[in-house]
């Protein structure tokens, strides 16, 4: 899955059901449901997760909080536009699809 394919999951009732849940987190918070986001990340451990949880504290505008989250995720602190950094993300975050005899990602 791209993260074009990705977004355009978003006009869908629920996230496809093979994302790890700091994509499915991304996926709520690209439809605006910053709880539900929130609730997917806040207790998982993983360094995915905490930088997912860092962007949705940067989404709230509690950067202070983000902050320790970013550090949590071994990344700095964001400054791009959110938007920028939500497609950062999901671009970091999906796996990898690219077809070796055509050398473009499967959608």
């Amino acid at each position: 899955m791209t993260p074009d394919s990705f977004k355009r999951t978003t006009g869908e009732a629920a996230p496809p059901s093979e994302l790890s849940p700091a994509l499915q987190a991304l996926w709520w918070a690209a439809k605006g449901d910053w709880n539900r986001a929130h609730v997917l990340v806040q207790d998982d451990p993983s360094r995915e997760g905490a930088w997912v949880h860092a962007y949705l504290h940067r989404v709230e505008g509690d950067l202070g909080n983000a902050g320790y989250w970013y550090r949590t995720a071994g990344r700095p602190e964001a400054s791009d536009p959110l938007e920028v950094e939500w497609g950062a993300i999901a671009a970091a975050l999906l796996p990898a699809t690219t077809s070796t005899r055509t050398g473009r990602g499967a959608e």
